[in-house]
């Protein structure tokens, strides 16, 4: 296997356990045996991978299990010859990974459409992800082609994502932006958080819709895709997603996920030209959630703050 680095940063053992949904002892162990060189060469765990770096994985012997195509329920938003749109429910993981080998979007998909891009065996099919907690849009690419233009139109920045976010706490301001790197959190590796070391540039812009007595409605875009992102961000600045299970200081209100929606899709067809503009809106979960602070519980905050 070759990885070409293009913005990624960090260590080459924690990039990879990543990347490749290995365990980083095994990794670290493939390193050490010389099965992963970098441009050719054999490097430490340690070692920081740089822009332009060609990593080689000559053998990864950790079996795999087949992807096998499941039936779950499914709303496709528009299809056509070359992508799909989907609305993602939450709870469902979109590719299969260590601990999830299966139940995903991408077990669903397969089991719906039979032709799907094949550019990454493990994800035929996913241009970008959500979390599995996060509802939403996603765009699907039917071939090769096709999802390499997406990529390369996400990565100059010409595929809009919008996301409609319920946050903790009053924001006074109509607008605003987050620009503060992301990384690995030094004292939590499960999570992630706003560090200077071996982070990557993020950037997140807001726009208040609703003010409430306890929380704030929220329409966010996002110049850049890093890992939990958006919840980063929102934490960051003391406004963390409301029913939020890891970057937020409350108790969750149920268990029907965090109140975050990839709410809207625009980019330019890769194929035919035309301007696409797709909309979804939050699923009952999220708006049920509103309403507590909409329809008279004013309570609400106070039984759900630590």
């Amino acid at each position: 296997m070759k990885i070409q680095i293009k913005d990624e940063r960090g260590r080459i053992d924690a990039f990879l356990a990543e990347r490749l949904d290995l365990s980083r002892s095994k990794i670290q162990k493939l390193l050490k045996t010389g099965k992963i060189k970098v441009n050719d060469e054999i490097v430490k765990n340690n070692y920081e991978i740089k822009e332009n770096d060609e990593v080689v994985v000559s053998e990864i012997t950790q079996p795999r299990k087949p992807l096998q195509p499941q039936k779950i329920a499914l709303q496709f938003i528009y299809e056509d010859d070359h992508l799909l749109v989907v609305n993602k429910p939450k709870g469902l993981i979109v590719h299969p990974g260590a601990g999830n080998e299966d139940n995903t979007l991408v077990n669903a998909l397969l089991f719906y459409e039979k032709q799907l891009s094949q550019v990454d065996e493990k994800r035929p099919g996913i241009v970008h992800r959500l979390d599995a907690d996060t509802s939403g849009l996603l765009l699907i690419a039917k071939t090769d082609d096709v999802h390499f233009q997406l990529v390369k139109a996400l990565a100059d920045r010409k595929i809009k994502r919008t996301y409609r976010a319920l946050v903790w706490g009053v924001i006074k301001n109509k607008t605003g932006s987050v620009d503060a790197p992301i990384g690995r959190d030094p004292k939590n590796r499960q999570r992630y958080a706003v560090t200077a070391l071996n982070s990557k540039v993020a950037k997140t812009h807001f726009r208040v819709l609703a003010r409430y007595e306890k929380t704030t409605l929220l329409e966010i875009t996002i110049d850049t895709g890093r890992t939990h992102q958006i919840r980063v961000h929102m934490q960051y600045i003391k406004h963390p997603i409301v029913n939020e299970p890891i970057y937020s200081h409350y108790t969750t209100i149920d268990d029907s996920g965090q109140c975050l929606h990839a709410y809207a899709l625009e980019f330019q067809h890769p194929v035919t030209g035309e301007a696409m503009h797709f909309t979804c809106p939050e699923p009952d979960s999220f708006q049920q959630i509103v309403n507590l602070f909409t329809g008279g519980d004013n309570n609400a905050g106070d039984k759900n703050e630590k």
